[in-house]
This record gives structure tokens, sequence and C-alpha cells, in this order.
């Protein structure tokens, strides 16, 4: 039986009229943020469901602007996030989306960094202020700010999940949870993998130097 924590039981400490709707919608930001690594200069957000019909009133527009731009749940300036934004010189557009079956709590993110990177991200908020983030740039993924992750897309061919997990083993690091998916294009697989330490820039680079590792990325837990 899992354990709950008083975040699942009560909810996030927060700013805002619904933990779903806008404590979430913060908490998507942050992990977008994450997952960009990097500063940005255009935000396209497509609310789904819910989001897109309520999005004015909960407020959910200028929580997930306020989570891009690093604002905890609690934070009186997410109320002000659309002016942080133009004064960091950060474009932004808000609408709803239909995606289908998606979950009514869905925001899909267009982000474009600094170099002009596009950066694609699906989040749902699930109830509480708990989130899901389950699509990055096309590929599938299951993450929900728990856990330092390591994400690569590599050749999907023999041997390649164990030369990264065997870095992982031999720098001592602890694999909570992995998972590999075959991508459908040019024989390319994507290996999510959730650790209990965080992954130093050393590391990172053995894994980027495996021949056949074509994308490195890390995902650092919420806090």
């Amino acid at each position: 039986m899992s354990k709950l924590s008083a975040f699942d039981t009560i909810g996030p400490i927060m700013v805002g009229p619904s933990s779903s709707h806008t404590a979430g919608a913060v908490r998507i930001g942050n992990l977008a943020r994450e997952i960009v690594g990097t500063e940005f200069k255009q935000i396209k957000i497509l609310l789904h469901g819910s989001f897109g019909k309520t999005y004015r009133g909960h407020g959910t527009d200028k929580a997930l602007i306020g989570g891009l731009l690093g604002l905890s749940t609690d934070d009186s300036l997410i109320k002000e996030s659309f002016k942080l934004a133009k004064e960091r010189g950060i474009e932004f557009e808000i609408t709803p989306i239909d995606l289908g079956l998606a979950h009514p709590n869905t925001a899909k993110l267009e982000i474009k960094d600094i170099t002009g990177k596009l950066t694609t991200i699906i989040g749902s908020s699930i109830g509480g202020g708990n989130i899901i983030i389950t699509e990055i740039d096309g590929i599938k993924v299951d993450l929900k700010g728990e856990y330092h992750t390591l994400i690569t897309l590599h050749k999907d061919k023999p041997g390649m999940v164990a030369k990264i997990s065997g870095i992982l083993h031999d720098y001592d690091l602890n694999i909570a949870f992995m998972k590999v998916v075959r991508q459908d294009k040019e024989a390319l697989a994507t290996a999510i993998i959730k650790l209990n330490q965080k992954l130093e820039v050393d590391i990172l680079e053995l894994i980027k130097n495996i021949l056949g590792v074509e994308l490195v990325k890390v995902v650092n837990p919420l806090t």
C-alpha cells in the first residue's frame, strides 16, 4: 500500500482559488521550465477542456506563466506574472484548444528559448496540485516532478540501455524506475530513467559520448 504525503491529502500552499486550475498550473509551468533548462523568449499556451473554459476566472493562464518564470505556488507575484513576463521581454499568447481525449485540465506549451530552439510540452493537472507531464517534443513520458530524471534518445539496438545503466551503476546511482519506449521513426528508442540522486555533469558527458546516443536531457525534481 502506497503512503500518502501531506501534499496528497491537504494539497499545496498556494495563491489562487483552485488546487487543480491554479496550483497545478503553476507546477506544470515549473516543471516545463526545468525541461527547457534555459531562458526563453516566446511562449504559446494552448488550454484544453476545463482549463480552456475557465482559465480567466481561475487564473490558470497567470499561474502557468508564473510557473514558467520560476514562481512557486504560494508566491503572491503570480497575479502579476503577465507584467513580469513582459518586463523580461518574453512574448506569450494563450488560447483554448481541443486535444481530444486528453485529461480535461491539460495544457500544451510551445516554448522557444533564446537560441530559437522550440520545445513542445504537454502536461495535466490531476488534482490536489499534483501534475503529470505526458509528452516532450512528441516523445511519450511520465514525469511528476518527483525524481531526478534522465531522458535519452538513442539507436534502438541491443546493448544501448545496458551501456547507459552501466555508467549509472559505475557511479553508484540508484535507479528508482526505468521505462524504454520505441519510437516509430528512424529506429530510435527513448529511455526514461528516474533516479534517487542528482546526475553530475561528468556523468552526463559520458552518456552523451556513447555511440548511438542522440539526445540526453535531465529534468530535476520540483521542490
